[in-house]
């Protein structure tokens, strides 16, 4: 942990006074981070927060909350604690993780904070870097997360990156340090947790400090990215202005520059949120650019949406929620209610009603998701049986406020092939019938 104290005290030079929101969940991470400050707290007379939010998924994580507010008490640091009492329909990590954020920045605001401190150690960094190139990203999002982040009026700085979660195990278990265990960290159904039960303990076996490899690849990445944002920052004056890009200009870029144009945008439009972005939504706004239509948009996750408009393209929050959308279904759809409807070649997964088999011999291309429409019924698998998608909603116990946007898989005839989550149509197949599409809605 000497690198974990070198870096507060030499990088961040950490001086009198100075204030710190800690995010704390109680766990083995967190409270380490927060027993490294208390260290300093001793010789600095610093001001310690710990900042603390309840995602209400487990019955324990109200006892998880008692527990870290009574050691705070005990040891003279302010504490400061929300309870999320309702999800909406998004993607609930990408939904937590921006509610925590919101949470810990009000936190540093009502105190004035330097600082907002996380816990996130080297192999968090290993499972972020690799799931990211698996899944696609930026040049900055392959690089992981950064050990300290630039805000207007504060940083936040992620101490621990330096070490693994095995010399924060240790270094609990020397000082004696306590901590809750969530459960939820081992279960396999989330993809974080499979690359930290598979992937890691195998590159850690090829080299037990392999960690230090992915924090030279983060830091080398991030270097590259700095300077080429440099340049493109010249190109972006002649090509984006007023929150527009100019077609015109951008198709005589050469598709590298372009390319990372439309990320560097991006990267402003999502911050922190970056994670949530891949090739795949590059790719549709490509599609997008090179359509023939002269007016169109396609939707992104967390309410982003990019709209082409003759020779201009924006790409922004869309502030008005949406209560009615048609989008073409390629390999791809993203649905303004942070959802994806995915074409995928796994072969294995359930056949639960969020997965929906068809046959190419019984619609007709190309697949839309849309929203309902009066008077829509679909085809059941019972000889004449129609059902109205009215019907569908109600017996779900969908709430009215959800039904006009829940999404509707449709053929080129406007055939309805599929509600997602909901109920299938004759048109769907079983494991054990032939098919050649798979798609899968998360």
């Amino acid at each position: 942990m000497q690198e974990v104290f070198d870096f507060l005290e030499k990088e961040i030079k950490l001086k009198k006074g100075d204030i710190i929101v800690i995010g704390n969940s109680g766990g083995p991470d967190s409270m380490a981070l927060l027993n490294v400050i208390l260290t300093f707290r001793k010789k600095l007379d610093l001001k310690v927060i710990c900042a603390h939010v309840n995602h209400n998924v487990r019955k324990v994580s109200f006892k998880e909350k008692e527990f870290l507010e009574k050691y705070c008490l005990d040891h003279d640091v302010v504490f400061e604690s929300m309870v999320i009492e309702k999800y909406g329909d998004d993607n609930f990590h990408n939904e937590a993780r921006n509610i925590r954020y919101n949470y810990f920045e009000d936190i540093v605001r009502k105190y004035g904070a330097n600082y907002l401190m996380t816990a996130h150690h080297g192999d968090d960094l290993i499972e972020t870097i690799v799931m990211r190139i698996v899944r696609g990203s930026t040049l900055k999002g392959y690089s992981g997360f950064s050990r300290i982040v630039e805000k207007d009026s504060y940083k936040i700085v992620r101490p621990l990156i330096f070490v693994t979660k095995n010399d924060i195990l240790t270094y609990d278990s020397k000082e004696n340090i306590p901590y809750v265990i969530d459960k939820s960290n081992f279960k396999g159904k989330y993809t974080r947790n499979r690359y930290r039960k598979t992937l890691l303990p195998f590159l850690k076996s090829e080299d037990k400090n392999v960690h230090k490899k992915f924090l030279k690849f983060n830091k080398t990445l991030e270097d590259y990215d700095r300077y080429i944002n440099s340049e493109i920052d010249k190109v972006l004056k002649k090509v984006y202005k007023n929150k527009k890009v100019d077609l015109n200009k951008y198709n005589e870029l050469d598709p590298l520059i372009q390319r990372k144009l439309i990320y560097k945008i991006l990267e402003e439009t999502y911050r922190d949120d970056l994670m949530i972005i891949n090739d795949s939504h590059v790719g549709l706004i490509k599609k997008l650019i090179k359509s023939r239509k002269a007016n169109a948009y396609v939707c992104l996750p967390d309410n982003v949406r990019v709209v082409k408009s003759y020779d201009t393209l924006e790409i922004g929050r869309d502030e008005k929620e949406v209560t009615s959308y048609e989008i073409e279904l390629l390999d791809y759809a993203f649905l303004p209610n942070g959802h994806t409807i995915e074409k995928v070649d796994d072969d294995s997964i359930g056949n639960g009603n969020d997965v929906c088999r068809i046959s190419n011999k019984d619609i007709t291309y190309p697949l839309y998701v849309r929203t309902r429409k009066y008077g829509d019924k679909m085809e059941l698998k019972t000889v004449g049986g129609h059902k109205k998608v009215k019907d569908i909603f109600i017996d779900s116990k969908i709430p009215k406020e959800e039904r006009d946007k829940w999404p509707v898989v449709v053929d080129s005839t406007d055939k309805i092939i599929w509600i997602p989550n909901l109920k299938k149509s004759k048109f769907t197949k079983q494991k054990k019938d032939k098919y050649d599409i798979i798609l899968k809605y998360e």
